[in-house]
């Protein structure tokens, strides 16, 4: 299968040389494997490609106490090794914490040296003799446990009092951290591992005009209510006083105004952003771009199907990552009765040689014309192909179909290389 990929026209001409340029391009082709593709090493990242800010904090004054007074968020956010270790901590002092002061009730009142032969006298507590026994009773009464071999008597006031104030902080433990551990486990966050970013961004020529252009994905069936993505690109400057702002946000609009930033995330969407007057990509041209430094973070939110929870998925793209006069090759392929996506496509993209080298801004300083209605793409080309061979397909079946209802029976019970001669 053959693809027609040769540009024969030129839509875009941005200086002199660009038409010796795309004489000498290349055909466009299937670029890339799905890997990230670099070619200079820039600034540490702010936004890794797993979400994960790269910040560390130092010199952090009443660090300790500031956690501390929000217990329950420091519970949560902690790694589930320190969690589990907290849990079990909190549990075994207490029942230490109360077997210690069962064990002191006693033994102030002589549990620990009167003869357990004498029938006249009553303990606190039954069968609580040593320490080891305390705490055993501990452990039966916060769980509630009740073997009934030791029990309170009402000849200590004081041990009931332990009794009853055990089980109420045994309560407020029990729904502390469980309490936690459910927030820990419904925490939308892993949701986000299922929200998938494309490796490259592209910018290329899109209804006419220079555009940004990156993926995103859902890869899961459960959708995410009120998907919404937002863009923004992080770099140092220095102001007119010459202060130095090492991470300056720039928003980066990706159609809200429009409405376009509200996705709705059942297939693999492009996120467009049109360079123009007031995106900070406007003055940039391919080769500035490979000069550059900044970084475009990328933001997906939305509400998890499941929990109603908002989730946030990250990602960003350093210029190195940024692809120019590149598109994204197509994932979805229109079938009988349904859409088929496939995401082996995903990460990939083609070289497109009439794309413009020069920026958004000398294209339009310029008035260059853009191409027309009729000029053929190659998504198009892979989506009449597609077409085509399922048509083809059904037409095969149809004829098959028709030929084995002209057979008679008796050529039907022949053998099929028979059959096949008689056809």
């Amino acid at each position: 299968m053959s693809v027609g990929r040769a540009h024969h026209h030129r839509s875009f001409l941005s200086c002199e040389e660009e038409g010796l340029r795309l004489s000498t391009m290349p055909a466009v082709g299937s670029f890339g494997n799905g890997k990230i593709h670099t070619r200079r090493k820039g600034h540490s990242r702010f936004v890794n490609k797993t979400g994960q800010c790269n910040i560390h904090f130092s010199n952090m004054d009443e660090k300790s106490q500031r956690y501390m007074s929000d217990i329950f968020t420091t519970c949560v956010d902690i790694r589930w090794r320190y969690m589990f270790l907290l849990f079990s901590l909190v549990f075994v002092v207490s029942w230490l914490t109360f077997g210690l002061g069962f064990w002191v009730i006693g033994l102030l009142h002589g549990d620990m040296e009167r003869n357990r032969g004498d029938d006249n006298f009553v303990p606190c507590v039954t069968q609580v003799n040593t320490f080891v026994t305390a705490f055993l009773f501990s452990i039966e009464t916060q769980t509630t446990i009740g073997y009934g071999a030791r029990c309170v008597t009402e000849e200590c006031p004081a041990a009931v009092f332990m009794v009853v104030f055990q089980s109420i902080m045994g309560c407020i433990i029990d729904a502390f951290m469980i309490g936690a551990i459910m927030a820990k486990m419904a925490r939308p966050k892993k949701r986000a591992e299922t929200l998938l970013f494309s490796h490259n961004a592209v910018i290329a020529m899109r209804d006419g005009k220079l555009c940004f252009m990156f993926r995103v994905a859902n890869l899961r069936k459960s959708h995410i209510v009120e998907a919404h993505v937002r863009a923004q690109m992080v770099k140092p400057r220095y102001t007119e006083e010459g202060e130095y702002i090492p991470l300056e946000q720039i928003d980066m609009d990706v159609g809200y105004d429009k409405g376009t930033d509200r996705l709705f995330l059942v297939a693999p969407l492009t996120v467009i952003h049109e360079i123009d007057e007031e995106s900070p990509l406007f003055g940039i041209s391919k080769h500035d771009l490979e000069t550059f430094d900044f970084e475009i973070v990328i933001i997906l939110e939305g509400l998890v199907e499941a929990t109603a929870m908002t989730t946030q998925a990250r990602s960003s793209y350093l210029p190195s990552e940024i692809l120019w006069g590149h598109r994204f090759e197509p994932v979805i392929f229109e079938e009988r009765s349904q859409y088929r996506i496939d995401y082996a496509y995903f990460h990939k993209t083609f070289e497109v040689p009439s794309t413009p080298r020069c920026s958004a801004k000398d294209m339009e300083a310029r008035k260059f014309p853009t191409s027309g209605a009729n000029s053929f793409c190659y998504e198009n080309e892979l989506a009449f192909i597609s077409r085509d061979e399922d048509v083809d397909e059904d037409a095969e079946k149809e004829k098959d179909k028709r030929c084995s209802s002209e057979l008679t029976p008796t050529e039907r019970s022949q053998p099929s290389s028979r059959r096949e001669s008689a056809l």
